[in-house]
């Protein structure tokens, strides 16, 4: 894998040239260099900076470049890659072959016509009879089995998506929806394989097909799984004197099942999946502090160099053509932060007691990869790290000066540390909880003290149009500035700061929604009610006349006061309903009717 990474690495080098990669003239932190980084991390040669990909490639060894020009030594061994692999998505082998013999005639169907490969299965084979399971639901509790008194052994499943309650915001059978535990069960029945189709109800009038994307878990062992286009489900179905469509709505009207064996049709499947391996790294540097007893204690300070390259994952753009996710504030901010951090501790190592790791991740996209690899690999005990500061999206600081401090609770001393060193005057929004969407989550799991800190998402989140023009460049100055003199006072302090364990409070991420609504949260307001930075291109939110620094008091009859009475309110209702949403801009009270469109 090295090989594969310096091979790439070396090919960049030629190839693009390294125009930044200077030794810094000056230590400072300045917005000039602030600019300088940003600029080069979100270019669009970079291409979005998707784990393992070139621009990665070439992200991190500007980073690199910019810890040896600030004369840091390397963390890991002489070497300032630590490297890991990862599964990067899915791909089909050419082996994916659909035949479906229907009453004598033999039918070829065409992969990425009428069916595609279901990213959940495996490379498999399966050849047998064809019988249909309703839903592929098999809940006694609920008194509802599709497959009671079906014999589907050595034979190929064909289920509807979903289940027969979808209008039902509380439904019990939403458990079931989900496609893995359709394949599974159709498994665990006996199933050969199994046919996915969408059905007619909820509305789909495009008829999709499933991305194959890589959802993070293994593939349903030896269990070839595939979804077919309505139109090929309608003609096996008129085969056998049926109505698709009003097989359907017997089901859901009835809510009992409505199994049957197929007469005179088989099928035979193969697929060809595999997963995708490819190769990352994480960058890092440390300067050893002068204490000879505080030196063995670190500082860790950290951000995710990565994006989401083309939109490969976690895109919220909408458009039909591939754009370059440019990640400026997510987080080319960040990552500017640790190397301008570095380079001003560098300058200043004679005063240092303790050690300072600088590190930038690879696959935080990803599920936080590169953090959980770098923290259960260290070459000393997870104990020896005394905190972890972590820069994820600072970029993009409104004209309030508001700043949002995560994990204010993982230690007594944070707030009085914070409050003490705010000589810029931010408005500092505070939580207390150390687990988040970011790497800080994966040191604290260790219980490490953690803060996080973060200016707030806004309508460039994950999209496109995150670039570097938009980045307030004054502000992050500021705060880098900030987090130093933090840091410094707690360099300073004899003590190492205690860790607390913070319950995790319910934020609703259990919850299943059915409904799209668009709202960006203002994560950073104090306000009475549900407050937004804007809302998404196209959306419900939108449509209906939402604007950012809305403030949603009450949805749907039901009265908001934070974001969770805001979920708790959207999980009541169902795709399609129209609900009054009251909301305050500035002095007005506005009711907007607000038309709910589907997860």
């Amino acid at each position: 894998m090295r090989k594969q990474f310096l091979i790439l690495s070396a090919a960049l080098f030629f190839t693009f040239g390294y125009s930044f990669f200077t030794e810094p003239d000056d230590p400072e932190i300045t917005k000039e260099e602030i600019k300088q980084h940003i600029s080069f991390l979100a270019s669009d040669e970079l291409k979005g900076r998707f784990t393992g990909s070139e621009g990665a490639v070439q992200a991190a060894e500007y980073i690199k470049e910019q810890f040896t020009g600030s004369k840091l030594k390397p963390f890991f061994a002489r070497n300032y890659f630590q490297e890991f692999n990862f599964i990067s998505g899915l791909e089909l082998t050419g082996d994916n072959e659909l035949t479906i013999e229907l009453t004598g005639d033999t039918f070829e169907a065409e992969l990425g016509e009428d069916y595609t490969v279901l990213y959940l299965s495996d490379a498999a084979e399966a050849e047998g009879e064809l019988v249909f399971a309703g839903y592929g639901i098999s809940a006694p509790e609920l008194e509802y089995d599709d497959y009671a008194g079906l014999d589907v052994n050595g034979k190929v499943v064909v289920v509807f998506r979903y289940n027969p309650d979808m209008d039902n915001p509380h439904s019990e059978y939403d458990k079931y929806s989900e496609l893995r535990y359709k394949a599974k069960t159709a498994q665990e029945k006996g199933a050969a394989a199994l046919l996915l189709v969408n059905g007619f109800i909820p509305k789909d009038e495009e008829d999709k097909l499933v991305k194959l994307s890589y959802d993070n878990a293994p593939p349903v062992k030896s269990f070839p799984a595939v979804q077919i286009k309505r139109t090929l489900a309608e003609k096996l179905f008129s085969s056998q004197n049926k109505n698709l469509k009003e097989v359907q709505e017997k089901i859901n009207s009835e809510k009992r099942p409505y199994s049957f064996a197929f007469a005179n049709t088989s099928i035979e499947l193969e697929t060809g999946i595999e997963q995708v391996n490819k190769p990352a790294v994480n960058v890092a540097a440390v300067i050893e502090g002068n204490d000879p007893i505080l030196k063995n204690e670190y500082i860790v300070i950290g951000a995710h160099y990565d994006h989401i390259g083309m939109g490969e994952t976690g895109s919220l753009y909408r458009g039909g053509d591939q754009q370059i996710h440019n990640g400026a504030d997510d987080n080319a901010s960040g990552t500017t932060g640790v190397i301008e951090l570095a380079e001003k501790f560098a300058a200043n190592s004679g005063s240092l007691k303790r050690s300072i790791i600088f590190v930038a991740f690879s696959g935080e996209e990803l599920g936080l990869l590169g953090s959980n690899h770098f923290v259960n690999n260290l070459p000393f005990s997870e104990k020896n790290i005394i905190t972890m500061i972590n820069m994820d999206m600072i970029g993009r600081m409104n004209e309030e000066n508001n700043l949002i401090v995560y994990g204010t609770g993982t230690s007594p001393v944070w707030k009085d540390l914070l409050k003490k060193n705010n000589e810029f005057s931010f408005k500092l929004s505070l939580n207390d909880e150390g687990y988040g969407p970011s790497d800080q989550s994966s040191f604290y799991a260790k219980e490490i003290p953690v803060l996080f800190f973060f200016t707030g998402t806004h309508t460039d989140y994950h999209r496109p149009s995150d670039d570097a023009d938009k980045i307030n460049i004054n502000k992050e100055e500021h705060i880098l500035k900030y987090i130093y003199s933090i840091v410094t006072d707690l360099d300073r302090n004899s003590s190492r700061p205690e860790y607390v364990n913070v319950p995790r409070k319910d934020t609703g991420g259990a919850m299943r929604f059915k409904v799209y609504v668009g709202t960006i949260p203002d994560y950073g307001s104090q306000a009475e009610g549900f407050k937004i930075t804007g809302v998404s291109e196209g959306s419900p939110a939108q449509k209906a006349g939402l604007k950012g620094g809305d403030i949603i008091v009450e949805f749907g009859g039901k009265k908001v006061t934070n974001i969770y009475d805001y979920m708790y309110a959207m999980n009541s209702f169902a795709p399609g309903d129209v609900v009054d949403v009251l909301v305050k801009r500035d002095k007005e009270e506005l009711k907007l009717k607000v038309e709910l469109a589907a997860k």
